[in-house]
């Protein structure tokens, strides 16, 4: 009896058929394929997802100068001082020695260059660029930064978020050496009090400095009050901002011992080589072009001693103790609420204060420490703190700048307990 195969209407009866089954060698080369696929997946897994480069490999290099000792190339450096101090036209003055391939104040030369220019402060037409002729500057060489106009739509460049477009920008000038952000605060999106946003908002700046091989310098103001303290610890803001930059110059003007008004320009901070010096200088009025008045500066004579010191007017305390300075530290780092003592710790160490005089000061003005939870890290407080009458624990899972600083120095802190 022959074997029945049911058929259904319009379909050949062989499509019906039961299938072959493979032969037992195709069998085992699909186990086979099967088995690398997944040694394969496993390898990929097992791989680390962040590169080590081991130092032997490096080739290391030696910092390059725009201006030695001043300007460092592919650094962010911040120029501060207080209103009046003439900031813009010093930092005007740097780019015009830029483009004209001129001297810097010490008699250095300047290989020619381009420069990069966003204000958020000045008119390039009616001030800055009467300024720049005024300093005589190769204006072919002056870039300012316009609108954008990502989608048709043609706003505002913010520097907050239109950093890596202006990089794009950028990459068609080969010969960019200085770039200027006035102010550099505008980088910042959040509480520019706050350590964990200022360095968010400064690493696209320092980046781009680092791709294009610029200098970047970025104006910044002082805050109120502070005279005769830290020329560093006056920068407005968190104390990131001055951690950040590799070089902080600051402007001032103050009586010398004839009760002359003199102003001066000194290197209040610096990672990469001297962070003492300076130069005196002023500013005149000039007629930039027929019927426009504009500022220059005029530079005058080296100064030596440290920044604090060139711009000490007179009767401030000469003689500033290390624990004032490290009160005044604590008092503008602590001021956005608890933060890590670790983080405290390491911008202490970048301004110069010992972790002795530290605890000190933490003591004299009664900082608080604060334990975020069993496995968590301590934390100091200024004793105003709205922070600190509310659950470590529960502040902890709320706050993301304190989750930022804890994944950046580690779960298990100093105790902090015994300053």
């Amino acid at each position: 009896m022959s074997a029945f195969i049911p058929t259904i209407e319009g379909v050949p009866a062989t499509h019906l058929a039961p299938p072959q089954r493979p032969s037992l060698d195709e069998r085992q080369r699909r186990f086979e394929a099967v088995d690398r696929d997944m040694e394969q997946a496993q390898a990929k897994r097992a791989k680390p997802s962040i590169e080590l480069v081991r130092a032997s490999q490096l080739s290391p290099e030696p910092i390059s100068w725009l201006w030695p000792g001043w300007l460092p190339l592919g650094k962010l450096v911040l120029l501060a001082g207080a209103p009046g101090t003439g900031k813009t036209t010093a930092a005007l003055s740097f780019a015009a020695t830029v483009t004209a391939g001129g001297s810097f104040p010490d008699g250095s030369r300047c290989p020619v260059g381009d420069v990069l220019i966003w204000s958020g402060e000045d008119d390039p037409t009616d001030t800055l660029a009467p300024r720049l002729i005024a300093a005589g500057a190769d204006q072919d060489r002056i870039y300012f930064v316009g609108d954008i106009d990502p989608q048709g739509e043609r706003r505002p460049f913010d520097p907050a978020a239109d950093t890596a477009k202006l990089l794009e920008a950028a990459q068609g000038l080969p010969d960019l050496r200085l770039v200027i952000f006035d102010p550099v605060v505008n980088a910042v999106t959040g509480n520019s009090h706050q350590n964990t946003e200022v360095r968010r908002g400064l690493q696209p700046l320092v980046d781009f400095a680092a791709r294009i091989g610029a200098v970047l310098v970025g104006i910044t103001h002082f805050a109120k009050g502070g005279a005769g303290l830290d020329p560093t610890m006056r920068v407005i803001g968190s104390v990131a901002f001055s951690a950040v930059a590799r070089v902080v110059l600051v402007c001032g003007k103050n009586q010398d011992e004839g009760g002359n008004q003199r102003r001066i320009l000194a290197r209040s901070k610096s990672n990469l080589g001297p962070d003492d010096g300076g130069f005196t200088y002023s500013l005149e009025q000039v007629e930039a072009l027929p019927g426009i008045t504009a500022s220059r500066t005029i530079w005058g004579e080296a100064v030596e001693g440290n920044a604090r010191e060139l711009l000490a007017e007179p009767g401030d305390d000469d003689d500033l103790r290390p624990i004032e300075k490290a009160k005044q530290f604590l008092r503008k780092c602590l001021a956005a609420g608890l933060t890590p003592c670790k983080t405290v710790q390491a911008e202490a160490k970048e301004a110069g204060i010992s972790l002795a005089t530290l605890r000190r000061a933490a003591r004299s003005i009664g900082v608080r420490p604060v334990k975020g939870g069993m496995e968590d890290a301590w934390y100091w407080g200024l004793p105003t703190t709205e922070e600190l009458h509310f659950e470590p624990k529960m502040l902890i899972k709320n706050s993301e700048h304190l989750q930022d600083d804890l994944s950046t120095f580690g779960a298990t802190d100093d105790p902090g307990e015994d300053f």
